[in-house]
């Protein structure tokens, strides 16, 4: 793979961070080519990108990556989350699951292995990605020691460090789980569902200390400052169900998050906000609101949010419904869920599906907050299928390849692309083709081709 970036960041030493860029007035090479694909004025990005609403995560040790701007000034991304268990998967099936990300459009990739090899896995899905890859260091950390107990906040440093090297652009960090919150959650049905949290829970009750990454959270930016990695502030008191939703921890804990915030844009570093989680859509638009107060505009970046508790097996349409509706309210990126959501680890077919739900979920907030050029690739679908050009709206659709196997399910020749018709409504019944015909029929009218028909003739009365 080439290494898009390796002559911007040579010479780049001590803070190479964007916002520490940004902040001296520099418009980077980054910022330019997110200027580009976002139609926007690069003075914008670098502004906005200052101001921390805007983050590039592009760590220098990463140069194979393509910059990617998240912020409420960019069109809303997608994060597809791949990685191994300890009961399944290896390098072969998360390089395919990356490779379907790529080809379906996920705009970022977190590898959240957590079973054997994990850092010869995260190392070639590195060095195979044009997007910026993101990771939970803690995951990592656990496998290095035989029990959660035996962890220490050096172990955690190293990982930590030793990600950055490797050239991971973005990780999240659960720095707001501290003794205080731990209470918050008795009340809750489900009680800690992040991963991260409930580890970094266990270590602290264990050894009733505060979390290692709040202590230690200035040797953290420090790192960050070095290879500019964008730290991914974790919500490990995000809601694991309906019922827990916008309660006193989750707000809590996000308020924290938004006093991190301030510290690590003191030290330039880049920093967007994880968020929930499951919440019901009436309460979606004031979790963005509060996020947007508390924590200072810094890009929101959501799981779902799922919208009810009982689709199982089909949790991607629950929670794409929430994340469209969040992105429209101020998400800046979602995160992906799949269809094997609570059920089991996503195979390359759901993955295909979570990605999908979700371009359609970001596409149709971009559309609703008018993005630039958001609608153009809608309106020329829209011509393509009145034209009855289907390789065309094969090309335009978000999955050209399903677009195409349905229709060929039941009109498969090639004789078929050219046809005026579908299988759903036949050559008779077809609006589009009778539209045309009537379209044609007025038009010819109206300039005096054909003559206008003649009034009819009333029935001769009877009797």
């Amino acid at each position: 793979m080439s290494h898009f970036r390796s002559a911007w960041v040579q010479g780049r030493h001590g803070n190479v961070t964007q916002m520490y860029y940004a902040r001296q007035g520099v418009v980077t090479p980054e910022m330019e080519y997110v200027a580009k694909e976002e139609y926007l004025d690069p003075e914008t990005v670098r502004q906005e990108v200052a101001a921390g609403r805007l983050v590039i995560p592009a760590n220098i040790n990463h140069p194979e990556a393509k910059p990617v701007g998240i912020g409420l000034a960019t069109r809303c991304k997608i994060n597809a989350n791949i990685g191994n268990s300890q009961l399944s998967s290896g390098l072969d099936e998360e390089l395919e699951k990356l490779r379907l990300s790529l080809k379906y459009g996920a705009d970022t990739v977190m590898d959240l292995s957590t079973g054997r090899h994990i850092n010869q896995i995260r190392e070639s899905i590195v060095r195979n990605s044009p997007v910026p890859i993101g990771t939970v260091p803690i995951y990592e950390a656990v496998e290095r020691v035989d029990d959660i107990r035996q962890l220490t906040p050096e172990i955690l440093m190293d990982v930590i460090e030793g990600q950055a090297k490797q050239g991971v652009d973005y990780m999240t960090v659960h720095c707001g789980v501290l003794l205080r919150v731990l209470p918050l959650v008795e009340s809750r049905i489900t009680k800690i569902v992040s991963r991260g949290g409930a580890l970094t829970a266990q270590w602290m009750l264990h050894h009733g200390r505060e979390n290692p990454l709040y202590e230690y959270f200035d040797d953290l930016l420090a790192i960050c400052q070095r290879y500019d990695v964008t730290l991914s502030l974790g919500d490990g008191m995000r809601p694991g169900c309906l019922h827990d939703a916008s309660d006193a921890a989750q707000f809590e804990e996000l308020k924290i998050l938004g006093e991190l915030t301030l510290r690590a844009w003191q030290k330039d570093v880049q920093v967007m906000i994880e968020g929930p989680g499951h919440v019901p859509m009436d309460q979606i638009q004031h979790n963005m609101e509060i996020e947007g107060q508390l924590c200072h505009q810094a890009p929101f970046y959501v799981l779902g949010p799922l919208v009810t508790d009982i689709a199982a097996g089909y949790d991607h349409i629950s929670s794409a419904i929430g994340g469209a509706i969040a992105a429209w309210k101020g998400a800046s990126m979602l995160c992906y869920v799949t269809p094997k959501e609570h059920l089991g680890l996503p195979n390359a077919e759901d993955v295909r599906n979570g990605i999908i739900a979700y371009k359609i979920a970001a596409h149709a907030a971009d559309i609703a907050r008018h993005r630039p050029h958001a609608r153009d690739r809608d309106d020329a679908m829209s011509q393509a299928r009145f034209q009855f050009d289907w390789n065309k709206q094969f090309e335009l659709a978000l999955d050209p390849d399903r677009a195409r196997e349905y229709h060929d399910e039941t009109l498969p020749e090639d004789a078929h692309k050219n046809a005026r018709f579908c299988s759903m409504c036949g050559p008779r019944f077809c609006a589009y083709r009778l539209s045309q015909e009537v379209s044609e029929k007025s038009r010819q009218l109206a300039e005096g081709m054909i003559p206008a028909a003649c009034p009819e003739t009333k029935p001769a009365a009877v009797g």
